[in-house]
């Protein structure tokens, strides 16, 4: 799912082809992409982009009439800029935005349709999406650690719970626990003041460091491949490759359609996590560290 530095990219993409251009017409190609029935689509048709906004992984374009067009990405959608009335063949193009100087297709990989277009008569109706995480560069340290803390949560889930956080998901908190050297299972209500430090620093240092590079990207072509695994990530979507900080595998606990990926050796003192499928499955043959995991796969 794009995140904080995915649609900061896209915004900034999308700043200089559309805001003032009006958009001309819409095309839908999916019924199960427009999730609301007020206002309609041609309320917006042939009204001007004033504004672009980000709401957690969201983006929002306000119109010159007051009302305002949301979409959510989701886990597969993506954003593409096409030449004026790109055609919506094929099963995942699921919409289009025609401009006077392009067309902004929405397409979604896979059979599950999860992306979403949402469309507001105001601002204010427009916050009514808003899941109400704290923006990390809008906060300092105790902000912070106020929000982390109103539950008693393992870091991997409060990091990434758009409630507690704006913009972060999968793929950066895998990143901002590795640059802290935090394990992903650490309760929050167990940080010692100096962790939370490093915890802090982390998350605004390996934001920002993403959102210059993929800002940088996006100035020189629209961004359309934005993925969550990148090859100069240290530890998310790198599973037993070596970790760039001290060259040992990198680990993966996998649950559902997530996955959570650190390095035993800088996170978690050398232990390994225990993977909920696998450890039900070995029980007490699951290796607790690094050796035992390496005797195990020489078996």
């Amino acid at each position: 799912m794009p995140e904080l530095p995915d649609i900061t990219a896209y915004l900034s993409a999308l700043e200089p082809r559309i805001v003032r251009q009006p958009l001309n017409h819409i095309r839908i190609a999916s019924p199960f992409l427009l999730r609301t029935v007020q206002p309609t689509i041609e309320e917006i048709e042939g009204h001007t982009v004033r504004f672009l906004r980000r709401i957690g992984k969201r983006i929002a374009i306000g119109f010159d009439n007051n009302l305002w067009m949301v979409l959510h990405l989701m886990i597969a959608g993506r954003l593409h800029w096409r030449p004026l009335s790109a055609k919506l063949g094929g099963r995942n193009n699921l919409a289009a935005f025609d401009f006077p100087n392009g067309s902004l297709v929405l397409t979604e990989a896979g059979s599950k349709r999860r992306a979403s277009l949402h469309l507001f008569r105001s601002e204010e109706e427009m916050q009514s999406i808003d899941p109400g995480g704290i923006d990390v560069f809008a906060t300092d340290l105790e902000g912070f650690r106020t929000a982390l803390t109103a539950e008693n949560r393992t870091l991997k889930r409060a990091l990434t719970d758009p409630r507690i956080l704006s913009g972060i998901g999968n793929a950066y908190s895998d990143e901002i626990l590795h640059a802290a050297h935090l394990s992903p299972i650490l309760l929050t209500h167990k940080l010692t003041d100096e962790q939370w430090q490093r915890l802090f620093t982390a998350t605004r240092d390996t934001l920002k460091v993403w959102i210059d590079r993929l800002n940088a990207e996006a100035a020189q072509a629209f961004p359309e491949k934005v993925t969550a695994f990148r090859k100069d990530m240290a530890v998310h979507g790198r599973f037993e490759q070596a970790c760039p900080t001290c060259g040992a595998p990198v680990q993966r606990i996998r649950y559902a359609d997530n996955e959570t990926n650190y390095c035993a050796q800088c996170q978690t003192g050398g232990k390994v996590l225990a993977d909920r499928s696998l450890s039900r499955l070995l029980g007490s043959d699951w290796p607790r560290t690094l050796d035992e995991l390496e005797t195990l796969k020489k078996r």
